[in-house]
């Protein structure tokens, strides 16, 4: 079964940098999609960012181009997200995800609005609490 597992949260303050890590298990990431997402309180849902396991296309939302870096270890079945500059706003659980990519599905189509539930991103990990304050 797919499993994730994140890791790498915690207490920051305003302009300091956390790198998260998704350890994922039963698939591989070649042909997959894999995404990073967070959810604050109160709020839904919100895709940060996603990757490729084949040629590693990325996408990212735009309150978070320039400050984070998506990366992948194909190796090791891991997913980082590099997260610089952090704000306040950036505040949230981060979870990832993952679901096949198919022929002309772009990585930013899975990643934004209703792509995650409409492309079988139906595994989830707990997630990792990202919390940024002074």
């Amino acid at each position: 079964q797919l499993q994730f597992v994140e890791s790498g949260g915690g207490l920051v303050q305003p302009g300091g940098s956390l790198r998260l890590s998704c350890a994922a298990s039963g698939f591989t990431l070649d042909h997959y999609a894999i995404g990073w997402f967070r959810q604050a309180p109160g709020k839904e849902h919100e895709g940060v960012s996603c990757i490729t396991g084949s040629d590693g296309s990325t996408y990212y939302a735009d309150s978070v181009k320039g400050r984070f870096t998506i990366s992948r270890d194909n190796a090791k079945n891991t997913v980082y997200l590099q997260m610089n500059s952090l704000k306040p706003e950036d505040t949230a659980v981060y979870y990832c995800t993952a679901a096949p990519l198919f022929f002309r599905t772009t990585v930013q189509a899975m990643c934004v609005g209703p792509g995650p539930r409409y492309y079988g991103m139906d595994y989830w990990g707990k997630g990792t609490l990202v919390t940024v304050s002074s």
